[in-house]
């Protein structure tokens, strides 16, 4: 079986620290991961933004970076659906306009292996307890993307419960989402921040210490506006938790 990791742009320019927690896991249950250096932006910003066949030349690098790979690992639920649900509609737009059915092709190969992390380990490797050990009391955000696009559904739960010492307390109006919306939030500030008070006013209410997400997109900006009020709760991608063991303990900073 043949993995590549699809770090991500968001997750290489600032939260490396997802990326190699992800590696780290899969590397302790056994599987040999590669890091193609063509990867890149996905193009879900401009895709988003409505510059859709600025998209293009992204869906054909993509498609040659993870090219031979029999499953391409995300810690990103957002990436995923962009790739699985809207590549084929590039390349079908693309077609139909007529510049070749070349990138109807590519995408077509691509989209089936593109895989959230939660849905490799359950569905994949069929595991739960990935052999992690987190001594903190957690609340999980379910991202839009994963729990619409994907249905993620109880996978990061059931991996959450199966980890040695955490505590897992139920986040109120967990699927609302938190006001991120990639350039939502810069196009409608006022209401993309009031959406992200009313889900951490949730999260607070629980007595959690750490708010775990599966996209880091939504924690940048649940943690942003946390950093502003200067809570104590802290955001966390589930890789990093999955990641820590008591030999590698993560540590708060």
């Amino acid at each position: 079986m043949r993995v590549a990791l699809f770090a991500t742009c968001v997750n290489d320019a600032l939260f490396p620290a997802t990326a190699v927690a992800t590696v780290r896991l899969l590397e302790r249950l056994g599987v040999t991961v590669d890091f193609p250096a063509g990867q890149t932006c996905c193009g879900q910003p401009q895709y988003n933004t409505g510059y859709r066949r600025a998209c293009e030349p992204l869906v054909r690098r993509t498609a040659r970076a993870f090219a031979g790979y029999d499953h391409v690992v995300t810690p990103s639920g957002s990436c995923v659906a962009m790739v699985r649900d809207n590549y084929p509609r590039i390349g079908a737009r693309a077609a139909t306009e007529g510049r070749g059915g070349e990138l109807t092709d590519a995408a077509t190969a691509l989209a089936p292996r593109v895989i959230e992390l939660t849905e490799f380990l359950v569905d994949v490797l069929g595991v739960e307890d990935v052999g992690a050990h987190f001594p903190y009391t957690v609340t999980y955000h379910p991202s839009c993307h994963g729990l619409r696009m994907l249905g993620l559904g109880e996978r990061p739960l059931r991996l959450l419960r199966a980890v040695k010492g955490l505590e897992l307390v139920e986040l109120p109006g967990a699927e609302e989402c938190c006001g991120f919306g990639g350039t939502f939030a810069v196009k409608n500030a006022a209401v993309s921040a009031a959406m992200a008070e009313d889900k951490l006013a949730n999260a607070l209410g629980t007595g959690a210490q750490v708010l775990c997400g599966a996209d880091n997109s939504c924690l940048l900006h649940l943690g942003g506006t946390l950093r502003r009020r200067g809570d104590a709760l802290r955001p966390l991608h589930l890789a990093e938790i999955l990641a820590s063991t008591e030999e590698h303990p993560w540590r708060p900073s």
